[in-house]
């Protein structure tokens, strides 16, 4: 092997090498820029997600408060039934008493009318 060969060997390695070089920096460029695309959707997602969190925060936040106005309501609607059923019985316990009272003086009336039988005369005349 000559002197020419071997310097024409060489040049083509380092014109090999160089190529390479320009390969893997174009490569490694190229994924860069890949992976600063993906970042960036990364970012967009995460940033959408957040959204729909906040907004579902919010939904929830407004749920609980629709069901403590609703428990609310719910007791309300108790102590007034309550108040109702008292309201109740007392009308029944003085309608109780008006029918006693209109039994007595029925009967008082019955006692003082001479044409009433009562069960006292019927039973005295047997």
């Amino acid at each position: 092997m000559d002197t020419g060969q071997v310097v024409w060997i060489v040049v083509g390695i380092v014109v090999l090498l160089a190529v390479i070089a320009v390969i893997a920096f174009l490569a490694q460029k190229r994924g860069a820029v890949q992976r600063k695309r993906k970042e960036e959707q990364d970012r967009q997602h995460a940033a959408e997600m957040r959204e729909k969190a906040k907004n579902t925060e919010l939904e929830a936040r407004e749920r609980e408060a629709k069901a403590s106005m609703a428990e609310a309501e719910a007791q309300r609607a108790e102590v007034e039934a309550e108040r109702l059923r008292q309201q109740a019985q007392e009308r029944q316990t003085d309608a109780q008493g008006l029918r006693e009272k209109v039994t007595h003086h029925t009967e008082a009336a019955d006692r003082l009318d001479p044409d009433v039988t009562t069960d006292k005369d019927r039973r005295g005349n047997h």
